[in-house]
């Protein structure tokens, strides 16, 4: 069987992924993670007054043409509080984010004035606008300043918070359910047979996911059988959006995942051209989307970050899905390439280069803790040291 490009997979996964239907008011302090549903629109100026942007005085620049001005202080006005009109040939002390009084048109940082009692000397001639924050200059009435499909941060929340928002539309939590393929797999405090292995993806796929925000049904290890699986599938089926396997998807006497989805419901099997992580399967389980992971633990890493989590984004209602790869010199040699699309654990020196994890197998967990982000291989082509390659950070893949 041909294989098919990561490029061409991915779009057609992609393709598949629809937003989950539903919404649902949350409020804004509860609300990271979460995607919203629609657009957010000011109805008011951000800042609602002109504003002071420091502490200091609020002058007439009129009134301080030459510096060492000497000039009573009219009035007060901390943060919170509205002044009164500046009166001609006055300052007024003002505060960080105190409106600016009507007739003055300067703000004088304080570090560049003299207070004596009831009078300061202004040792800076000011110009019109000086440390002033203008009405709107942030956000001005009407403007839409979030869009649907956002997923919200710390900074989105906080800017929903400053025009006024208390609680916001978003889609609801997808709902994933998982199971595990392997009689060799066992749970840690378990005692580790001989030919037994301990189930790290079980850990792994539960940790993205719950970072991803998503409702996990964690339906633990399967039987390697058709009937268990098979059980297994119509069980994760019922009430969930999203069924996630690991292991099984190959094409051995042992893997039983293919043929119980095919009997259970729809499957498009994909042999994909890349490394690590060549089997995925996709197909559909009642109304629940299907997807096989390869069950070795850095395939299961990897495609799940490349792969899965770009088609979860977009059943969540987030419309930019994709990663940005940025361009940085490889530190290493990798001279014999394959035909398939290589994805390399790599960390970012300190020299601003690459450097490469010695292990690059697909059991090597070791090597995604080491790491800080993926260099990709193109298919067939060497890494020469000094070359300039594809880096994407675990940052901008991992919640």
């Amino acid at each position: 069987m041909s294989l098919l490009s990561f490029e061409d997979a991915r779009a057609q996964l992609l393709a598949q992924a629809r937003p989950v239907a539903g919404t649902e008011l949350v409020s804004t302090l509860k609300a990271r993670g979460r995607v919203l549903a629609d657009d957010l629109v000011s109805e008011f100026d951000v800042p609602p007054l002109d504003n002071s942007a420091m502490d200091g005085y609020a002058v007439r620049c009129a009134d301080v043409s030459l510096a060492g001005t000497r000039l009573p202080v009219s009035q007060r006005i901390p943060a919170g509080a509205v002044g009164h009109p500046l009166a001609a040939g006055s300052v007024a002390r003002i505060f960080t984010g105190a409106p600016v009084p009507r007739g003055a048109d300067a703000i004088v940082m304080q570090e560049l004035c003299e207070r004596e009692g009831d009078t300061v000397t202004i040792n800076h001639v000011p110009q019109k606008g000086d440390s002033i924050r203008r009405r709107g200059e942030d956000i001005a009435l009407g403007k839409s300043v979030l869009t649907a499909g956002t997923r919200l941060r710390a900074q989105e929340l906080g800017l929903a918070a400053s025009i006024g928002i208390p609680a916001v539309s978003v889609h609801r939590r997808l709902k994933v359910a998982i199971f595990f393929t392997g009689d060799e797999l066992v749970m840690p405090g378990e005692p580790l047979r001989e030919g037994a292995i301990y189930n790290s993806n079980r850990f792994v796929l539960n940790a993205l996911l719950d970072g991803m925000g998503c409702e996990v049904t964690d339906l633990g290890i399967v039987a390697d059988t058709l009937d268990a699986t098979r059980q297994a599938l119509r069980a994760a089926a019922h009430g969930h959006d999203v069924i996630i396997t690991s292991g099984g998807v190959s094409v051995g006497e042992e893997d039983h995942v293919k043929p119980a989805v095919e009997a259970e419901g729809s499957l498009n099997l994909w042999n994909i051209a890349i490394k690590p992580g060549k089997p995925l399967a996709y197909g559909r389980v009642g109304e629940a989307a299907f997807i096989g992971l390869p069950g070795n633990p850095v395939s299961t890493f990897v495609t799940f970050l490349l792969l899965v989590r770009p088609f979860l984004l977009t059943c969540q209602g987030v419309r930019e899905v994709l990663p940005k790869p940025v361009q940085l010199r490889a530190d290493f040699d990798w001279l014999k390439p394959i035909k398939r699309r290589e994805f390399l654990r790599v960390q970012v020196n300190a020299e601003g280069g690459l450097s490469l994890f010695d292990n690059q197998g697909s059991g090597v967990l070791t090597s995604t803790v080491w790491a800080d982000g993926l260099a990709e291989v193109p298919p067939g082509e060497p890494i020469r040291r000094g070359q300039m390659v594809s880096y994407t950070p675990f940052s901008d893949l991992l919640d």
